[in-house]
C-alpha cells in the first residue's frame, strides 16, 4: 500500500508542476481537454479488446492523468480536490454496497445490479429540489453511443424490476421485430422504426445471454476489415484488381480468409 500512496503523490507533484511550468499545460481548461479524455478512452477499450496488457497500463495511466488534471485545474477556484473526488467516491461506494458495508444480503451479482440502481433511483429522489419524480432511466448520458446507451437503458429498466424473466421471451420479441421489419419494407413502410426496434430488441437478447452488444460488433468489425484486407492483398499478389472481380471470384479468397 506504502509504494502505492508514493506512486499517486508522485504523480501529483509532477501535475502540480506541470500546471505551474508548462506553457501548454497551464493554459488547459476543463472543457479543452475534455475531448483529449473522449479519445484516451476509446483506446483504452481498443487496448483491451486486443488484449494487449502492457497497452492496457499505458492507456489506464493516460486516463489516471486526465482525472487528476481536471482535479488540479477544479482546486485553482476552490471547487474540488483530488481527495474531494477520491472521498465522494468511497462515500458512493460504501453507501452501494450494503451487502458489504451494511446488513443487506444478496445471492448473486444479479440483485447487486439491481440493489445498485434502486439505491441510485433513491438518491436522485432525495437530491430532486424541483422534482417529485426522478425518472430510473436518468443518469443515462445523452451523448453515449446508440448501441451502448440502449444497453445501458435496459439495466436500468431491469433495476427496478422492468424486464423479461427469460432469454426465450426476448427472443421470440427478436423475431416480432424481425417480422414487423419484413412486412414494413414490403409495403415501403415504417422502416427505420422497426429497424431500430429490432437492434433494440437484439441489444436486449444480447444482454441475457451475456454478450456485450458493443463489444461483438466491434470483434466482427475488425474480422471483417481482417479477412476484406486478406481478400485485396491475395488478389493483387495474383494480378487481380478488386474492382473488376466478380463476387464468386471474392469468395474464393474471402472463404480462405475465414479459415486463418
Amino acid at each position: 500500500m506504502k509504494e502505492k500512496l508514493i506512486a499517486f503523490e508522485r504523480l501529483l507533484i509532477i501535475m502540480d508542476e506541470l500546471r505551474e511550468k508548462c506553457p501548454w499545460d497551464k493554459k488547459q481548461t476543463l472543457e479543452s481537454i475534455r475531448h483529449l479524455t473522449i479519445e484516451e478512452t476509446y483506446e483504452l477499450s481498443e487496448s483491451i479488446l486486443e488484449k494487449d496488457m502492457n497497452k492496457v497500463k499505458k492507456e489506464l495511466g493516460d486516463l489516471l492523468l486526465h482525472i487528476v488534471f481536471y482535479s488540479r485545474i477544479a482546486s485553482e477556484t476552490n471547487t474540488f480536490n483530488i481527495a474531494d473526488v477520491c472521498n465522494s467516491l468511497c462515500e458512493k461506494l460504501i453507501h452501494r454496497h450494503p451487502h458489504i458495508y451494511g446488513d443487506v444480503n444478496v445471492k448473486d451479482e444479479h440483485e447487486v445490479k439491481s440493489n445498485w440502481e434502486k439505491i441510485k433511483l433513491k438518491e436522485g429522489i432525495q437530491n430532486a429540489e424541483s422534482k417529485s419524480h426522478k425518472s430510473a432511466l436518468e443518469g443515462v448520458p445523452v451523448s453515449l453511443p446508440a448501441i451502448i446507451k440502449a444497453h445501458r437503458i435496459q439495466e436500468k429498466a431491469r433495476g427496478v424490476g422492468f424486464d423479461w424473466e427469460r432469454p426465450e421471451q426476448v427472443l421470440e420479441k427478436v423475431h416480432e421485430e424481425l417480422s414487423e421489419l419484413q412486412d414494413e419494407v414490403k409495403h415501403h413502410g415504417k422502416i427505420e422504426e422497426e429497424f431500430g426496434d429490432l437492434l433494440f430488441a437484439l441489444i436486449n437478447y444480447a444482454r441475457f445471454i451475456g454478450v456485450n452488444p458493443e463489444d461483438a460488433l466491434e470483434k466482427t468489425n475488425r474480422k471483417f476489415i481482417k479477412r476484406f484486407q486478406y481478400l485485396e492483398s491475395e488478389s493483387a499478389k495474383d494480378g487481380k484488381q478488386i474492382a473488376e472481380m466478380s463476387l464468386a471470384e471474392m469468395d474464393v479468397y474471402w472463404n480462405r480468409a475465414k479459415k486463418l
